[in-house]
């Protein structure tokens, strides 16, 4: 894990930005990997909620349901993992419980903001420049319409986690633009930042949708940014959303 130390932080982009202030805490310094949940499931018999329902998401020409995929079985029945890479399909509620039996538990959305941020107010996590070398995102490998084919990042999908050390941010966490996107734990709120305490936020007390963070493998350019953010159902999961540990 990587210490970010205490102090005042820039959450949100203007004109909604606001200087907040959070205590120390830990963070993962990559995503959580096949390996590492593959000793959570070990350990403890958990099933992921893809696996109980028996289908999870993917995008084709639309978002579909397909059946029998599962952090597990990514692509289906015969499906083959690396342990390196970020383990995906997993729920909001996957990653809670993973967090829980590590003895950590999900970043809030201030936290991970600092943790790409910094306390400069930096646009992506190694500072205010565009560069696609940097990351994993939907590059000329990818099989999407909005790729950006003037970029090769090596990889059609997911990295295996730490694989661009220049997308460091300022305290040394990898991967916070891009590869996978991030649960985190609060809920969404749309007024985000300005509705929140300065000190310490940790987002609504109840909400319908969880937030995630940092852009992944399958999208564009603008959700690499540090301030970006999606919401979804807790028990969505797809092939890019995975998630990292706080504590």
């Amino acid at each position: 894990m990587v210490y970010i130390p205490a102090g005042e932080s820039t959450a949100g982009e203007a004109p909604a930005a606001r200087t907040i202030y959070l205590d120390a805490f830990w963070m993962d310094r990559f995503e959580v990997t096949y390996a590492q949940f593959q000793q959570f499931v070990d350990a403890t018999g958990y099933k992921s909620e893809a696996e109980k329902q028996g289908w999870g998401f993917e995008y084709v020409d639309a978002w579909r349901r397909v059946e029998g995929i599962s952090w597990r079985a990514p692509r289906g029945a015969g499906s083959i993992v690396q342990p390196t890479l970020p383990v995906v399909l997993v729920t909001w509620n996957d990653a809670h419980a993973y967090c829980a039996w590590a003895g950590k538990r999900l970043p809030t959305e201030a936290e991970w903001e600092k943790a790409a941020r910094g306390t400069d107010a930096r646009v992506f996590p190694w500072g205010n420049q565009w560069d696609g070398t940097r990351l994993n995102f939907c590059d000329a490998n990818c099989a999407y319409a909005w790729k950006d084919a003037s970029v090769n990042d090596r990889y059609a999908e997911a990295a295996p986690v730490g694989s661009y050390a220049a997308n460091a941010s300022p305290y040394g966490v990898l991967d916070l633009a891009g590869n996978v996107w991030e649960w985190v734990a609060d809920w969404f709120d749309a007024d985000y930042p300005r509705t929140m305490p300065a000190r310490n936020p940790t987002g609504p007390a109840t909400g319908q949708l969880k937030v995630l963070r940092g852009g992944a493998w399958s999208i564009d350019a603008s959700y690499a940014r540090a301030t970006s953010r999606l919401a979804q159902m807790p028990e969505y999961c797809e092939r890019s959303v995975g998630f990292r540990c706080a504590q």
